[in-house]
This record gives C-alpha cells, structure tokens and sequence, in this order.
C-alpha cells in the first residue's frame, strides 16, 4: 500500500492503537467501543473493515459527526450504535465489549472522583478477557514543569490544564483492577510541551 493511500484506509487513527491492529489484538468479529469517541478519529479502519461498532460521547455534535462517517463507511450499522452518552453512565451491559477505547478522555477528569467514575465505567463493559486501550495525559518525564492546580490536575506547558497520572497510580489501579499490562507503559514526551502514556490492558478471565 503506497503511504499516499494510508489516510484513506485508516483515518488519522492514534499511532499506538495502530500498533494494537498490528500485533492482532484487534480483531474482525469483535465487538469495539469507543467510549469518549470525540470525531471518530480512531474508527475509520474498523468501520471500513466491517468490525461491530459503537461509540459514545458526551458531545451530540462530535456523535452526529461519527454517525455521518458511519454513514459512509459502514451504512449497515444502526445510528443508534453511537450514542450521547457520558463515560461514567453507559447504558451497555455489564461485560459486553471485546474491545474498550478510551483515547485521550481520562485526563478531562475534574477530580479524583470523575477519573474513578469514568475508569469504572469504561472497565464494567469489558468481558473477562477483552482489551482496555487508554491514553491519557501524564507527568512522568514533565515533573519540573507542570504547575499544580490542585489534587492531580495540572497546567503542562502547551497550557493544557488536565488530570495527569503517572507510572505509580497506573500500576496500583491495574493491580486494584485485577488486570494485566498488555505491554510496558509507555510515556511519550513531547519536549516542552505535555506527556501522554498509552496504558493497555488485559481484563483477567474469570476464576471459577
């Protein structure tokens, strides 16, 4: 495939969700959301491809602007499968999606509070055995030049004010979840300006 016909094929899909497609950890037949969808930007491949999509976000505008792409890519889904709805308050079942995307969201958190309600709700649709992929703002490489505005949430130096995790808590709250890293954290640092870390998980099978 010539580089010219990439964007035409996958969208400006994030670059480390890309890296999930290649190693086969996404796969036709499952079921993806994208909770925090935003424009769609990370769904162009998977409805071309057929995959059974959903995704939500709180922003009617950016949902209408995800229905419309589906429109054209995927005219066999519903427009009900994408949806206004908030993070913390899905309306799926418990332990329904093979797939959960939570790309740039969590670090919208107001609180520690918000972060913990958006977490839980993106982790309770997941089934025993399917893949959490998040990347969300971080501290990790930028601890001298954030400023804090109080608990986590920090101002970084693109003047970007978000909730900003680090290597620590993303740990305690994979072993809190009983979960396992699909890979090594990873902290990408864009020199003076912000770090975001791709978190991905592996929601453990269920003990009998």
């Amino acid at each position: 495939m010539p580089p010219s016909a990439l964007p035409e094929q996958f969208g400006q899909i994030d670059i480390y969700l890309f890296d999930q497609l290649l190693k086969g950890r996404i796969t036709p037949g499952m079921r993806i959301l994208d909770a925090g969808c935003g424009s769609g930007r990370n769904l162009h491949y998977l409805l071309r491809e057929g995959f059974e999509v959903y995704a939500v976000d709180p922003d009617a505008q950016a949902v209408e602007t995800v229905r419309a792409l589906a429109r054209r890519l995927a005219p066999a889904l519903p427009p009900s499968n994408f949806s206004v709805q908030a993070v913390e308050h899905m309306s799926f079942d418990d332990a329904w999606a093979d797939v959960v995307i939570c790309n740039t969201v969590l670090h919208f958190a107001r609180d520690d509070a918000h972060f913990e309600a958006m977490l839980h709700g993106a982790w309770r649709v997941l089934k025993p055995g399917g893949l959490f992929f998040s990347r969300l703002g971080s501290s990790t490489g930028m601890e001298t030049q954030i400023v804090p505005l109080g608990g986590r949430r920090h101002q970084s130096p693109d003047g970007s004010e978000r909730y900003l995790v680090d290597d620590a808590l993303l740990r305690a709250l994979t072993a809190r979840l009983d979960a396992a890293l699909a890979e090594p954290l990873k902290t990408t640092v864009v020199h003076g300006q912000r770090a975001m870390t791709t978190w991905v998980l592996r929601k453990k099978t269920q003990r009998h």
